[in-house]
């Protein structure tokens, strides 16, 4: 059913393109009712307009928390146009109805981004418009409910098509966009007090999410996927697309994969390829192209294809060693002219600027059919007091530096994990098996293809501790030293016993890093 709209609210913080509304309102003779700035804004922009405490015959009051909290305004909204009883209430009153409501609300998410006061947040906590939108919202049969000004321009169309009136159609999804809005400001006032109270596990625990834009498709091209921001200022992810084609759901967990290792490393030059948001290639050096080409060079087979992710400023030469490659997406922490001018000479990859981006420690969710999962991210960087040495032989103060990198790269392989490592970069990486065996096995099939040379003397890395010796056995018997791994198995004196006959170094660090 069509509904003529009578009378207006025109309440908003954000009074950008208000004017377009103010036009069509005049046009079909649709009254407005407002108060404080927005009340303002329309006078000085030469329109009619009722104020509220006028409307309703009661001034605001305490510093304008109480404005539209009254029942002229609600029983405006709320009353149904078909229930005699109401309509006669509403008579016995001498209430009008209210039949559209234009609110948007405090800028509580700005605030929060800019005041480290509490008091200032809390007072930006909006209390009249959200209750306006939820009364409008759930008498949609009755009452058209706008909350974002991008919906200015339906409104007007929708308008101008039924002369004057609104469709049920349209009254019904903007009521899902209401609640939608409500739902997501209550869930980032919720966040915030969380998190000012240090509760990490709420008993309810609500996500809030702004949909930054919908993905070609998901894993699969049967599959649909939107990407939305879980964040205050949720309307960018802090990275910045340079070129090529818009980045799709598996890019973006192959870049959100690259960047979680990077930040591990943040302080150090250093290079991170990912194929299947798995790391094939991970490389810390004192020159950024010589990081690069050791952490290609690790696994350039399953490279192909995959993200490159780095912490440093791109320049011409390693631009021009990656055009050399077949990849989807270039992130780096800025680009210079030359760089950019060679990278662009291929037309779909996907370049992608982070220097702006910063880390938040935030929490991990993993979701099943109505349920989810919580938990803080590992976000632990072992060092070399958490070592604890368990063979008769001992690393030396290098040595005990790659150890450091080794297990802490291990954390970002899938489980089981087994990460093989010289001079600083992986030569070798096995993950993702039931068995660690399994693992070890892939790990050196690839340090042996690519790496034949380094896996002598290298260092072995295991997200958890072996079970059996058969694993540490593969691994040994391929040339490697050192082993570093958390310990607790049940066979561990077992285990050091192999190690100190095979004359190699082990180390325990109590700490596990699985990754599912």
């Amino acid at each position: 059913m069509n509904l003529k709209i009578k009378n207006a609210l025109v309440s908003v913080s954000d009074k950008e393109n208000i004017i377009s509304l103010l036009k069509i309102f005049k046009k079909h003779n649709i009254k407005i009712i407002s108060s404080g700035g927005t009340y303002r804004a329309i006078k000085e922009l030469g329109y009619s307009c009722t104020e509220l405490s006028k409307y309703t015959g009661f001034e605001e009051m305490l510093d304008g928390r109480v404005k539209t909290l009254h029942p002229k305004i609600h029983a405006g909204i709320l009353h149904d146009r078909k229930n005699k009883y109401h309509k006669n209430q509403m008579s016995k009153h001498n209430f009008p109805p209210i039949d559209l409501i234009v609110v948007n609300f405090y800028p509580f998410q700005k605030v929060v981004l800019k005041s480290r006061s509490p008091k200032n947040i809390v007072e930006n906590i909006d209390i009249g418009g959200p209750t306006m939108v939820r009364a409008a919202a759930k008498n949609f049969k009755n009452v058209t409910i706008i909350t974002n000004k991008d919906d200015y321009r339906p409104l007007i169309k929708e308008i101008e098509k039924n002369k004057g009136k609104t469709s049920i159609k349209f009254r019904e999804f903007m009521s899902s966009k209401a609640f939608g809005l409500t739902a997501y400001y209550d869930a980032m006032i919720a966040n915030w007090f969380n998190s000012k109270l240090n509760i990490q596990f709420p008993e309810r625990k609500t996500i809030f999410g702004r949909r930054l834009s919908n993905l070609r498709y998901g894993e699969n091209p049967h599959q649909e996927s939107s990407i939305y921001v879980s964040d205050y200022n949720d309307k960018n992810l802090g990275f910045k697309k340079l070129h090529g084609k818009e980045l799709s759901y598996n890019n973006y967990n192959d870049l959100f994969a690259g960047l979680k290792i990077l930040q591990s490393l943040k302080g150090k030059i250093a290079t991170v390829v990912i194929k299947h948001a798995n790391p094939c290639g991970i490389s810390v050096k004192d020159k950024p192209l010589n990081s690069f080409k050791s952490a290609y060079a690790c696994d350039p087979l399953s490279a192909y294809g995959g993200v490159i992710a780095c912490n440093y400023k791109m320049n011409k030469k390693i631009a021009s060693e990656i055009t050399k490659n077949f990849l989807e997406v270039i992130v780096s922490n800025g680009f210079d002219k030359e760089s950019l001018k060679i990278l662009k000479r291929k037309k779909n990859l996907r370049i992608i600027d982070t220097s702006n981006f910063k880390y938040k420690n935030q929490i991990s969710i993993k979701s099943f059919d109505g349920s989810f999962l919580v938990q803080n991210k590992n976000s632990r960087i072992v060092k070399r007091k958490d070592f604890k040495c368990v063979t008769k032989l001992k690393p030396n103060k290098r040595e005990l530096a790659e150890i450091e990198f080794a297990f802490n790269v291990s954390k970002y392989v899938k489980s089981n994990a087994i990460v093989l490592c010289n001079n600083f970069s992986t030569i070798g990486i096995g993950g993702g098996q039931p068995s660690r065996v399994d693992s070890c096995k892939i790990a050196i099939q690839k340090a042996k293809k690519f790496q034949p040379k380094k896996i002598i003397n290298s260092i072995a890395a295991s997200d958890a501790f072996f079970p059996f010796a058969d694993g540490l056995k593969l691994l040994v018997k391929a040339g490697i030293k050192i082993v570093v791994q958390p310990g607790g198995s049940i066979r561990d004196k077992e285990i050091i016993r192999f190690a100190d006959k095979a004359k190699i170094k082990m180390l325990f660090t109590s700490i596990r890093h699985f990754y599912h």
